[in-house]
């Protein structure tokens, strides 16, 4: 692999032509709080954000706060977010979260990382999530598109999401870690697919030395 010096150099120009491809990246479940943030989180796993957003509105109309989170029975949830997929095990991590939330945090999703990651259901990804964008706070998220980008522009060859993000903190600024994270998962969504990527398409060939086996599979 190239010397951390090279990659940061790659790094930097790859990500100053994402932000000018996607200036409007930004996280896509719709939320307007922290706690709603959260939820749609939890809700997102094995799940598209398209489908969260289709849920969460009459949800969001329904439980205020973490209290009433925590007092919707656990039947009446699972209903309410079948169509999530995992909704038992989705309703059971909600109510416990919010729970904790209303007795231990006066019912505030708390914005510092390490008491995120130690709540029921916040593993650091979805911390990550909350730092960057609730509370505008620096933050790498390591989902399923990072993680394949991540590995395709030779930014890493770890698996393991921990790692990979310990990896891209050593090359992008503290200060760029949330637009990165929104510009890496655009351009995921939007162009370096799982499968068949648009290599022909993309703004970052010049930089990604997986372009040709991409293309020769595409």
């Amino acid at each position: 692999m190239e010397s951390t010096g090279k990659r940061k150099e790659r790094a930097a120009k790859v990500l100053k032509v994402l932000k000018k491809t996607y200036p409007d990246a930004r996280c896509e479940l719709d939320f307007s709080n922290p706690l709603e943030l959260v939820i749609g989180c939890i809700l997102s796993a094995q799940c598209t954000d398209k489908r969260v957003n289709s849920v969460t509105p009459a949800l969001f109309a329904k439980y205020r706060t973490a209290a009433d989170w925590a007092a919707a029975p656990q039947a009446v949830l699972e209903q309410e977010l079948h169509s999530t997929g995992f909704f038992r095990s989705k309703a059971k991590n909600i109510r416990a979260l919010c729970r904790l939330l209303d007795e231990q945090y006066g019912g505030q999703v708390p914005d510092d990382f390490d008491a995120l990651v130690k709540l029921p259901g916040i593993g650091r990804k979805t911390a990550n999530v909350l730092m960057v964008s609730a509370f505008g706070k620096p933050g790498i998220v390591v989902d399923t598109h990072m993680k394949r980008l991540a590995n395709r522009l030779g930014f890493t060859r770890e698996q393991n999401p921990d790692k990979i993000e310990k990896e891209l903190q050593k090359i992008i600024p503290r200060k760029e870690w949330g637009a990165f994270s929104h510009a890496m998962v655009f351009h995921g969504r939007r162009c370096c697919y799982a499968r068949k990527p648009a290599c022909s398409q993309c703004p970052v060939r010049e930089w990604c030395p997986s372009r040709e086996t991409d293309n020769a599979r595409a």
